[in-house]
């Protein structure tokens, strides 16, 4: 019998994907098993090849039995499968990372521990309070404020574990974990204990993410001022808690409080969906499409004295295809925009020619003075002929080389409401239109539902077509293009 193989018992971070750590990202990217909790960064699973299982807990909503998990964890690495259990934060802090490893041990399974950054420490450091703080602060306390049961007057078991007289004498700062619907309660106990009612108090939903919220308040008002709040939050107490007032760093960008569908296949949505986060946009990855690569025959380039290029995924198949990249020496190379002139310079390639305006026919116009013989175009599966028909009506030889085509996605129906109720959806390609139309319903699911944003005229006439008037249209036809607009809208 094979021994088993290793448990990796890995913290994701408190939900800013950039703090998830090289560590944890490579074994992401090796794992067979991923054992998951649902809060996790965003979009740090999409490219894995292991099998995805979600064991995760949310408080009123569906749960996991932690025994299951014991299970799951066994089972798989008895089974020869390297698993990684991904944990929000630091599996060691309120995790359960511990009993999973006791799990791990009893049964003779080797097992190693990643940590990750606790919520509890970034976000009060990304709402510009410190933990500690020389003169005020010179130790802190994590507590859980998590209830398990309690009904009428009695304590919640876990309440009841805690020692509250010694809570409220502690000399520093208190970090209570998933304490949000205990908030009056904390509040009272500590008041009760001996803490002043105008110590400072910070509540932090979110923290890490765009969407971040903090609420500052005192503990006589904080159960008032921050009932609003749900959870996920962090509530800091303590003389630190104040200095979000002066040291509050994160800025609320330009597309704060506005929530965007992206639709563009997963494997090209990551980076829009980062740049709209960065700016504070709430993202709903919706992918309509996906590309798959097609078995083409690719012809010798360097018989060809022009080589059009007309998207950054027509590039990398192409690349993908040729054996010799000094094939491409020959023929003068035209890319249809700065998306797949940037691909290609990303890949040592320089553009000979990319014209201004990122269609067919502002490459047909660039092309207008440049003496073609034989070119060859490598595009998607049913792409536009516009470029094709303006070169032979020169008397060009054209060879036309599909290297991909886009398939449609579902949608899964949480992925569908979340889609229809947002803002703004965005569309980067008219196969992106029509395949979202098809996985939300038709045209009338979108009538009531989120502004539309399209990357260029080509996308806006299919969007049309189906009787839906776009409400943006970028100038430059470029995924940056897009985010620009939508950040020139929110600002007028």
């Amino acid at each position: 019998m094979s021994p088993p193989a290793t448990v990796f018992l890995v913290g994701a971070g408190p939900g800013d994907p950039g703090l998830l750590t090289l560590r944890a990202s490579e074994l992401l990217g090796t794992a067979d098993v991923i054992l998951h909790d649902k809060l996790i960064p965003e979009g740090i699973l999409e490219d894995v090849r292991g099998e995805l299982v979600d064991v995760g807990k949310i408080g009123g909503g569906a749960q996991v039995p932690q025994e299951e998990t014991h299970r799951l964890l066994v089972e798989h690495a008895r089974a020869g499968r390297t698993v990684v259990r991904l944990k929000g934060g630091d599996p060691f802090v309120f995790g359960r990372g511990g009993e999973e490893a006791q799990v791990c041990a009893q049964h003779g399974i080797p097992f190693q521990v990643v940590p990750g950054i606790t919520a509890g420490v970034a976000a009060p450091a990304y709402a510009g309070i410190p933990v500690t703080q020389r003169e005020s602060a010179s130790a802190v306390a994590f507590v859980t404020g998590h209830t398990h049961a309690g009904t009428g007057e009695d304590p919640p078991k876990s309440e009841a574990q805690l020692e509250w007289p010694a809570l409220a004498a502690f000399p520093g700062t208190l970090v209570f974990y998933m304490g949000v619907r205990s908030l009056p309660r904390i509040a009272e106990r500590l008041t009760a204990g001996g803490r002043p009612p105008s110590e400072p108090v910070a509540v932090i939903q979110r923290g890490t993410f765009p969407d971040q919220r903090v609420v500052r308040a005192t503990l006589a008002d904080v159960a008032e001022r921050a009932a609003g709040i749900g959870a996920p939050a962090i509530i800091v107490v303590g003389p630190v808690a104040a200095l979000h007032d002066e040291l509050a760093w994160v800025a609320r960008g330009p597309l704060a409080g506005t929530s965007i569908v992206v639709t563009r296949a997963r494997a090209q949505a990551s980076a829009l969906a980062r740049r709209l986060r960065g700016l504070g946009a709430a993202v709903v990855e919706a992918p309509a499409i996906r590309i798959e690569p097609l078995a083409a025959e690719l012809p010798d380039p360097s018989g060809y004295d022009l080589l059009v290029l007309t998207s950054p995924n027509g590039v990398a198949r192409l690349l993908e295809l040729v054996r010799d990249a000094r094939t491409l020496a020959g023929p003068r190379i035209a890319a249809i925009g700065p998306g797949t002139a940037r691909a290609l310079r990303e890949r040592g390639i320089a553009a000979d020619l990319v014209p201004d305006r990122a269609v067919g026919e502002g490459l047909v116009d660039a092309l207008r003075d440049v003496p073609v013989r034989r070119a060859l175009i490598a595009r998607a599966q049913d792409a536009r002929d516009v470029v094709v028909d303006a070169l032979r009506e020169r008397g060009a030889q054209v060879d036309v080389v599909s290297l991909y085509r886009t398939v449609p996605e579902p949608l899964p129906d949480d992925a569908r409401a979340a889609a229809l109720a947002a803002d703004w959806a965005t569309f980067t390609s008219a196969s992106s239109v029509r395949s979202f139309l098809d996985a939300a319903g038709g045209a009338p699911a979108l009538r009531d539902g989120p502004r539309l944003a399209s990357i260029g005229p080509v996308t806006s006439t299919v969007l049309r077509q189906a009787g839906l008037e776009p409400d943006l249209e970028a100038d430059e036809h470029t995924p940056s293009g897009l985010v620009a607009a939508l950040v020139d809208h929110a600002r007028t």
